[in-house]
């Protein structure tokens, strides 16, 4: 029986909801949350790698052809024109839709072996880690019968890679072109060394089952899904509250319709929420009244319950936060600084934003900006980056020759030892940029403060940890109504003249505002942890 939709291999890591709004017909007009520019720039960012990587595979290689940019229907019928005359390599296909299971998509590459063809991706992030074990062949020899255990490569466990491939694998078989006796299928990665070969059939994943397997269930579940929707059937997924939640475009629907029924998911997510569900707590207001130190309390696998009920109970008080502690405590130093870095994406860290406070060390108070206008990436970041960590390193030497207490700090610090670190490997040859070595040595030390952790060690936030969030109830407000890491990302387009226009100095200077903004706010959220203010703040036993 034919499929009423076509899923492509997103739909199996995808939201169940999100499959289900993305069919349901009344939804069409509804307005959604617009693009997150940072990832329609991952987006740009891979499809250059795929075909700076296609170019590479193409050079002097025999038997390759590339499936032309036209309408699906064009190219399916020549991929499967290719297919047909048995091609060696195909790439950029699009294979035929699979109308019968409901099915559709395309791989990079498809190879061709003795018995039939096998599905090549290309994706830009990491496919594999130092250790052994993993089956991969050089770029050379891209047909898996050259493939062998690797000494120095362990697989990097990437679940929607080997989804991907189940799909396509799938999609192969459909067609009658899936090579007979075995299923396999190759990712080349970030690293574009060397070819990750992946046994579908091999039972690696939870349960004991295989990636095809994993892979029949989670798509006959998205297919059921959506199928339901086109014919209005009872809807099979409803919304709840997940990671994915955060750059959905559906988001304004699905919380307004988890508000109105005041899903528990508002306050814990994921697992937990399911956990919740199937012990009859549905609701906000149900887990604010659950007791749990009862017996019969549910049991979460992620939060504790005793901080669920604390937040269940604060949302329902509107209280942004609760105190997890009686005395809120954050380490202090003589000398501080703030640090915030601002990114494109995965292109560059353009801005590196300080701000200077405490005893006179003979550097001028305030903020420090250190940026680079050139769109990233740049070799211009790496200087930006090295004055930076000169004006820093001055800081801290000074500071250590008054015999003064220093610290740095920042909100989150993932982000900013990201690309301190990936700065530092990127611009080595360049003069003043540290060595990795240094900057470890620095963010390993206690000169080195992450705020976000602070607040959650000692903060339970019903709304969210952001600094946007947490921030205005040390009463910090931005100056710029719009501030957000969206909405910089199309500032700095704007900035950069990345779309072909002139560089904008007015967006500039709205980037330097808002970074400064983000240094004072960690400012005023420690000042106000550090007060007698955080006391009006309810403690979570006083809920």
């Amino acid at each position: 029986m034919n499929s009423e939709v076509l899923l492509d291999a997103g739909a199996v890591t995808r939201c169940r909801r999100r499959v289900h709004l993305e069919h349901d017909q009344t939804m069409v007009d509804v307005e959604l949350a617009p693009p997150d520019p940072a990832g329609e720039q991952r987006k740009a960012d891979a499809a250059a790698h795929r075909r700076s990587v296609a170019d590479e595979l193409a050079a002097g290689r025999e038997g390759w052809v590339e499936i032309p940019s036209a309408r699906p229907a064009e190219r399916a019928r020549a991929t499967l024109a290719a297919l047909a005359e048995g091609v060696p390599y195909i790439w950029g296909g699009l294979l035929p839709a699979d109308r019968e299971d409901g099915r559709k998509g395309g791989a990079e590459l498809l190879l061709r072996t003795e018995h039939g063809y096998v599905p090549l991706i290309v994706v830009r992030h990491k496919v594999s880690d130092p250790g052994e074990g993993a089956n991969t062949s050089s770029l050379a020899d891209l047909h898996p019968d050259k493939a062998g255990v690797d000494a120095q490569r362990k697989v990097r466990p990437q679940p929607r890679d080997q989804l991907r491939l189940a799909h396509l694998y799938r999609m192969l078989e459909a067609c009658g072109y899936a090579e007979r006796g075995r299923g396999v299928g190759g990712a080349i990665g970030q690293e574009r060394d060397a070819v990750i070969w992946h046994d579908l059939t091999a039972n690696t994943w939870p349960g004991d089952r295989c990636a095809l397997d994993e892979y029949d269930a989670r798509f006959a579940d998205r297919i059921a899904i959506a199928n339901a929707a086109v014919t209005q059937a009872q809807a099979l997924a409803q919304p709840s509250r997940v990671v994915e939640c955060r750059r959905c475009p559906w988001w304004p629907v699905c919380s307004a319709d988890l508000r109105a029924s005041r899903d528990v998911s508002l306050v814990v997510r994921g697992e937990d929420a399911s956990e919740l569900r199937a012990v009859g707590v549905s609701t906000v207001d149900a887990l604010a009244t659950v007791d749990p130190d009862a017996p019969d309390a549910p049991a979460l696998s992620g939060l504790a319950l005793h901080d669920a009920v604390a937040l269940a109970r604060a949302w329902l008080h509107d209280l942004t936060v609760v105190r997890k502690v009686e005395e809120v405590a954050v380490p202090r130093a003589d000398v501080e600084v703030d640090v915030d870095m601002e990114s494109f994406g995965d292109g560059g860290a353009y801005l590196w934003g300080c701000l200077l406070s405490g005893v006179d060390i003979g550097v001028p108070h305030g903020y420090h900006a250190f940026a680079t206008w050139e769109p990233v990436p740049t070799p211009d970041e790496g200087r930006s980056f090295a004055e930076f960590w000169a004006w820093l390193t001055g800081v801290r030497s000074r500071t250590a020759a008054r015999g003064l207490s220093f610290r740095a700090y920042c909100y989150n610090e993932m982000a900013e030892n990201r690309w301190m670190l990936s700065s530092a490997e990127r611009f080595a040859d360049q003069a003043g940029v540290p060595s990795k070595a240094a900057i470890n040595q620095f963010i390993r030390s206690a000169e080195w403060v992450d705020l976000f952790r602070s607040v959650n060690d000692q903060f339970l936030c019903a709304h969210g940890k952001g600094l946007k969030v947490v921030a205005p109830v040390a009463g910090f407000a931005w100056r710029d109504a719009e501030a957000g890491g969206e909405n910089s990302m199309r500032w700095y387009r704007d900035a950069v003249g990345m779309d072909g226009d002139s560089p904008a100095a007015a967006q500039r200077e709205r980037l330097l505002q808002y970074n400064e903004d983000d240094v004072r706010a960690t400012f005023a959220l420690r000042e106000w942890m550090d007060s007698p203010e955080v006391h009006n703040i309810p403690y979570v036993r006083d809920l």
